[in-house]
């Protein structure tokens, strides 16, 4: 089976459709959450769900939780049950965060068929749907059944983003909080500086989602960019960075509601802030 299916479902869309599609927990959060997603998910989860580990790699560099080899991604794809001809729903347990990421890597390796649940579990209980609370299902056995190919077009280099710096093809949007954006606010992680890579524009993902970590109406995701100062429609193109790779992938799956494609650029902050021959920029973007 083949395809491209909607990008994001509701619960009770989801709940409709159980089991034929296959469910997948993608909860990850930051240190500073001070919230464990696997434990998370061992104790309660979208009944038939299995958890995808988004820190797993076989990537060589020590960078956080970057995309694996195609290789390393299809065999942790069988280990959830999943194949090539299914549908993928991906949630979190913190409403819209970390599953996108899930989406991305999927789309990144050529599966279209890959969707992310709107609000994620908060939603799914907050509809009244069943949740399981049993011991969870192991992880299979055996490999095969997916197939991994990456997608050029779907990710950017340390070495792309610094191309772009000369022929500026392309507009990065970053989609961490603006205080660390404009270099106000420490990055997290000790071995960073504050900034920003030059020439790019601040849409912080929560300015995607709604309260509930929905995902916004067209028209908010428009105004949403717009207040970064990215006009969607106008740009000739747009690639993605954030922190590490995960809240890019929200602002990735808001601009796939408004019909574009942009790449992530897989090391974000982590890589570019943490090197010593990368320019930067701090403080506000100046006017146009």
């Amino acid at each position: 089976m083949s395809g491209r299916v909607p990008s994001l479902v509701s619960p009770a869309w989801l709940a409709a459709r159980l089991p034929s599609v296959k469910v997948v927990d993608a909860s990850w959060y930051l240190p500073a959450m001070g919230r464990d997603g696997k434990a998370e998910y061992a104790a309660r989860r979208i009944p038939g769900a299995r958890h995808w580990d988004l820190d797993a790699t076989d990537d060589p560099s020590d960078l956080p939780h970057m995309l694996p080899s195609p290789g390393f991604f299809a065999d942790s794809m069988a280990a959830l049950g999943v194949t090539s001809d299914d549908h993928i729903v991906a949630y979190d347990g913190k409403g819209m965060f970390s599953a996108p990421r899930l989406w991305w890597c999927l789309r990144a390796f050529g599966h279209d068929r890959a969707s992310v649940l709107d609000g994620g579990l908060p939603a799914w209980v907050g509809e009244g749907h069943a949740v399981d609370e049993g011991p969870p299902p192991p992880p299979l056995s055996g490999g095969g059944g997916f197939n991994a190919a990456l997608r050029p077009e779907a990710v950017w280099t340390r070495a792309q983003v610094a191309a772009n710096l000369q022929d500026r093809a392309a507009l990065v949007v970053d989609a961490r909080a603006l205080a660390r954006f404009e270099g106000r606010a420490p990055e997290p992680r000790a071995n960073c500086r504050s900034g920003r890579i030059p020439g790019s524009r601040c849409v912080p993902f929560t300015e995607v989602l709604t309260e509930d970590g929905k995902m916004k109406a067209e028209a908010e995701l428009r105004a949403a960019f717009a207040a970064g100062g990215v006009d969607v429609a106008a740009a000739p193109a747009l690639a993605l960075s954030c922190g590490s790779g995960v809240t890019a992938s929200v602002l990735a799956l808001a601009l796939d509601q408004l019909g574009v494609a942009a790449p992530v650029y897989d090391g974000s902050a982590a890589e570019w802030l943490s090197r010593d021959d990368t320019p930067i920029e701090t403080g506000p973007v100046e006017a146009a």
